[in-house]
Formats: structure tokens, sequence, C-alpha cells
């Protein structure tokens, strides 16, 4: 992680993230948990399963890059294969699915907790 992202964004750009990577990941659980609802073959099924587990990495900020990606390339699959009523919903997620990939997840994250740069402080040091 740390060679993909110099910071782990704090204060305000932080905030942002959080914000974007919560509302893509609640929007993202949603309405595939609707979809999942209204019954569908196997090989949706596994489909919508996918794009709710990226959701849930989503909303934790735990493998951002990964999950963000995952997210825009099944959000296009979806419009290419299934010819959603309203494409609005995919295109969003996939639009902020890849600036989440592209920018990272904040520093309200778990990644920037596990990946983020650590700080020793060795000062007041007796010999």
């Amino acid at each position: 992680m740390r060679r993909l992202y110099s910071t782990f964004a704090p204060g305000l750009p932080g905030v942002g993230l959080l914000l974007l990577r919560v509302v893509a990941a609640i929007t993202a659980i949603i309405h595939d948990v609707k979809k999942l609802a209204a019954g569908l073959p196997i090989g949706g099924v596994v489909l919508e399963g996918l794009c709710i587990a990226a959701g849930v990495l989503l909303f934790a900020g735990l493998w951002t890059p990964i999950s963000g990606s995952l997210l825009a390339v099944l959000g296009v699959w979806n419009l290419i294969t299934t010819k959603p009523a309203d494409p609005w919903v995919s295109i969003l997620l996939v639009t902020i699915g890849a600036a989440l990939a592209l920018l990272g997840p904040g520093a309200w994250s778990v990644d920037a907790r596990l990946f983020g740069w650590k700080r020793i402080d060795l000062g007041n040091r007796r010999s």
C-alpha cells in the first residue's frame, strides 16, 4: 500500500475520501441486496455477491485499490451485460470506485492503520 500512496490524506481531504467510501459502499450494498432479493440466476448471484463484498471492503477502507477497482469493473460489466433500467447508479458506482482506487482510502481507514507510515520517537533516550 505504501508504494501506491505516499500518504493517507488527513484533515478535510481525508474526510472527503471517507464520505466517498461510505456513500459508494452503502449504495453498492443496498443496490445489490435489492437485486439479490428479486431473484437472479447463479451467475447474477455471484456478480452481486462480489459487488456486496467490494462494498463492505470499501466501507471499512480495507484493500481500497482492489475493492474500488473491483467495484468499477463489476459496474462496467453490469452495464454491458444487463442493460439496467436506470444505468446512472452503475455509472456513479463505476466512477466513485475508480476514483477511490486511484486516490486511496484516506486517513480514516483500515488501510491507513495497517499500511500507513509509523513514527518512532526516540527523544530523550539515555545512553
